[in-house]
């Protein structure tokens, strides 16, 4: 039995530029969302992304195809009815006023409210669940203005769970976050898809944590095409590197990582293991130098020298040996070569 909940099929999306020009951005889209998924939407800047949201949402008409939520057609159902079902979370930050966090997500519970927008004692339970859930329960009696952007997107996210869809939605909720903050909301997303059982689908620029942390992956290219796939997978068949190739930047299979093209200054040979080998490595090769080990016939040969209390770097060129006390050193030192 297929535990799908959203699923499109020929779907084409686009916008229109003018009043009888409509600019088609990828056509015959045929997927589904699971139960229990956490799904990343990848892609370069302009492929469409928030376009593709906005349409799943029935925010915007699609040029051809069909949304269907549990196998009703999305676009015909009523905002009420849908808004029990599906949550949206988006990147723009929205004035609230003097509200409080704890207001701010009773608002998701507006579509199961009578006329006047009471909140019964079932209602209070399941807001007080959505703060707890993302770890925000010293927040809620603070104003939104105070909070920081990391605290308002998860009172954000907060306020959609409170809804009690079956599908989330996010439009780059990690964007303008720190590191740490995105790592958190990425794993909180994860956790949430797992123990709430819902599908959550976001877009998102962070590829090293949708390839760490998806259970599948959406990869809209520029060209319109749209590939579906568990991150490995795709990154495997070239569909990742294709995607995200431009001038001067590459995808490196290996290592999962995007480098950056430099122009080439030698060849080093590295002596050492652990930690300091690794950044050593790390350094030398963002200046431009090819880093081996075990290659003892180069011209220059760096050792790294390691104890409890420091890192030291012999370099050896020509039979010529200089110590050196730090990598900025050692970086300085052969840009004089």
């Amino acid at each position: 039995m297929s535990n799908s909940i959203l699923t499109t099929h020929n779907l084409t999306i686009g916008y229109k530029t003018s009043r009888k020009t409509v600019r088609c951005v990828a056509s015959d889209i045929s997927v589904s969302l699971q139960a229990g998924e956490l799904v990343c939407l990848l892609g370069p800047n302009g492929a469409g992304k928030s376009t593709l949201l906005r349409s799943l949402a029935g925010m915007q008409p699609p040029i051809a195809g069909e949304v269907r939520l549990l196998g009703e057609n999305i676009y015909k159902l009523a905002p009420q009815e849908l808004a029990k079902c599906l949550s949206l979370v988006l990147t723009e930050k929205v004035d609230v006023g003097m509200l409080s966090a704890y207001t701010l997500v009773t608002l998701g519970r507006y579509p199961y409210t009578d006329w006047w927008g009471n909140l019964t004692p079932e209602d209070e339970a399941i807001v007080t669940w959505a703060i707890k859930s993302v770890g925000a329960l010293y927040l809620a009696q603070r104003q939104v203005s105070e909070l920081s952007d990391g605290e308002r997107q998860k009172i954000m996210i907060a306020r959609a769970l409170a809804q009690s869809p079956i599908v989330m939605l996010l439009d780059e909720p990690t964007a303008f976050l720190d590191l740490p903050r995105r790592v958190e909301i990425m794993q909180l997303l994860r956790q949430l898809a797992q123990e709430t059982n819902q599908a959550i689908l976001l877009s998102t620029h962070d590829l090293d944590l949708a390839l760490r942390l998806a259970d599948k992956v959406w990869l809209l290219t520029a060209n319109g095409i749209l590939h579906v796939g568990v991150p490995e997978d795709l990154v495997l068949s070239g569909a990742f590197a294709d995607s995200f190739r431009s001038e001067g930047v590459e995808f490196d299979m290996f290592s999962g990582e995007f480098n950056l093209h430099t122009s080439h200054k030698g060849d080093i040979n590295l002596i050492g293991e652990g930690i300091a080998s690794v950044w050593t490595t790390r350094a030398l090769e963002r200046v431009g130098f090819q880093v081996y080990q075990g290659k003892n016939d180069l011209p220059i040969s760096i050792e790294v020298i390691s104890n409890s209390k420091q890192f030291l770097w012999k370099i050896t060129n020509n039979h010529n040996t200089y110590t050196c006390n730090s990598l900025s050193e050692i970086i300085k030192f052969l840009n004089l070569l």
